[in-house]
């Protein structure tokens, strides 16, 4: 009866009429830059973050979430008709969606993509606004060194979940947590790594890392790339599946929805393991008796990644709202945003900001059925976005990204920074170093530090108070199971074998 009288105040909030503009203008975004190659969530929530400032906090998270969730429905159109995935999770989806196109059933692609969407973040919804309560209650009991313990674990199962060279995310996490280090140590009053550098005493910015390294940076590279596309545009044909469809696709649907929900909730999981594995898991399902085999048209290579994706777009804020963890780069992008007015985000959001927390969870059914809405009758138009040269569009990105970091503080050092950024961002992607994990580290260093002093001042400098808490202990193992896991050959191939599919 709580959760209905919850998701009341949730809606009343939700449904005014400036929270629902701001949820249109996320989905709108966010189905834009879904659609178009090279972008990305991550990006465009770091160039928009200076914006929230003058936006009351629900409609600054509503507007963020909208664009977060929504660039997983604009990515399957670009993957689908053009076979370059908008979004990174919707890479699997080309696998099928391009082939459905060429033999004149992008239009079955497309509404099975939306479809399964809509039904994977309905649910997935109803599980964060049922879950994330308890959790939170559960999270109240947590202590500094329990904290910092679960911390500890986010992090490793940020790198086991990661894909790429475990290395290389080793090294992304530990030069996130030296970044996140400079600046003016809270108890002695003394400036750390910042070289004499006035500027650097406050730490660095948030903003501007993001933005030079998700959003200059990925300009970088996608000004590398040819713009030689060929879209199916002429044959789309009817967007509603046939009946046959949904009978193949249903149990995809259901499948991926359950499994994205699940790897969603993780630390470093999110969209796009989802995406992979529940894609992984349809083909294995599947065998040799698929007809048309995956990668050759098959539309649960559709309908399950796309659930899958949409599933761990809604559940990551769990971990987000109930323990103030963000397990993926959006949700430390959110947690820039929660920073910017003064909410603390954590177990103490639902009694301190209702409103604010069913409210976004309210706005996330409303977003999901405006993204249906403004997906099927609108593809025609998102089509023709495609024709945009990146040669224009990169430069308005460029100066839109300068213009904001500098209206955050008013200071030209933020821009150099946010260029410095960009730069090691387009090294970072040259040497395949995926910058996740970094902006991870980046976020949890300094919370880490403050967490880890405080429980040592609180055991007199005893580091036993790790192992004595029930809490903090259980975390430790689990961070060390993870690490013997990792080691072992057999899952270090499975774990490269889950992010590449032929």
């Amino acid at each position: 009866m709580d959760l209905i009288t919850n998701l009341g105040v949730g809606f009343s909030v939700a449904l005014t009429f400036q929270n629902v503009l701001y949820a249109l203008i996320g989905c709108l975004l966010g189905t834009l830059i879904g659609v178009l190659p090279g972008i990305g969530p991550v990006a465009t929530i770091a160039m928009l973050l200076p914006t929230t400032y003058v936006l009351p906090p629900v409609s600054a998270l509503i507007m963020l979430a909208g664009i977060y969730y929504g660039a997983q429905y604009g990515g399957s159109t670009t993957a689908i008709l053009v076979n370059l995935p908008g979004e990174s999770s919707s890479v699997v989806t080309a696998l099928d969606g391009y082939q459905m196109a060429r033999k004149g059933r992008a239009g079955a692609a497309l509404g099975m993509a939306a479809i399964g969407s809509f039904i994977a973040g309905t649910f997935s919804t109803l599980l964060v606004a049922a879950f994330a309560p308890p959790l939170s209650e559960a999270a109240l009991k947590f202590g500094p060194a329990d904290y910092f313990s679960l911390m500890i674990l986010g992090l490793i199962a940020a790198v086991v979940l990661a894909h790429g060279s475990v290395l290389k995310a080793i090294a992304m996490i530990i030069l996130g947590i030296a970044l996140g280090l400079v600046g003016t140590d809270v108890n002695s009053g003394v400036a750390r790594y910042s070289f004499d550098t006035p500027e650097l005493t406050d730490g660095i910015g948030f903003v501007a890392v993001a933005m030079g390294i998700f959003g200059i940076g990925e300009i970088l590279i996608n000004l590398e790339r040819g713009e030689a596309r060929e879209v199916f545009t002429s044959k789309v044909g009817k967007l509603l599946p046939s009946w046959q469809d949904f009978k193949h696709s249903f149990g995809a649907i259901a499948r991926g929805t359950g499994l994205g929900s699940l790897l969603g909730v993780l630390p470093g999981g999110g969209a796009l393991l989802a995406s992979f594995s529940s894609y992984s898991l349809e083909k294995k399902l599947a065998g040799a008796n698929a007809d048309p085999p995956f990668g050759k048209g098959n539309i649960r290579g559709v309908a399950a990644p796309e659930s899958a994706n949409n599933a761990g777009a809604q559940t990551s804020f769990i971990p987000l709202l109930t323990l103030g963890i963000p397990p993926n780069a959006v949700m430390a992008l959110m947690v820039g945003a929660m920073t910017i007015h003064n909410i603390q985000p954590g177990p103490q959001v639902i009694t301190a900001n209702p409103q604010l927390f069913w409210g976004l969870i309210a706005s996330m059914w409303v977003g999901n059925l405006m993204l249906v809405i403004l997906n099927l009758p609108l593809i025609g138009m998102w089509v023709q976005l495609l024709k945009i040269p990146y040669r224009l569009l990169y430069p308005m990105i460029l100066v839109f990204c300068c213009i904001g970091v500098y209206t955050v503080n008013n200071n030209t050092f933020d821009v150099w920074v946010i260029a410095a950024f960009g730069v090691i961002g387009y090294i970072f992607a040259k040497l395949e170093c995926e910058p996740a994990p970094l902006l991870l580290g980046f976020i949890l260093g300094p919370m880490m530090e403050e967490n880890l002093r405080r429980a040592l001042l609180l055991s007199r400098g005893d580091p036993m108070v790790f192992l004595q808490r029930p809490i903090s202990a259980t975390m430790l193992v689990l961070s060390v199971l993870l690490l013997i896991v990792l080691a072992l050959p057999a899952i270090r191939k499975k774990r490269e074998e889950t992010f590449v599919e032929d």
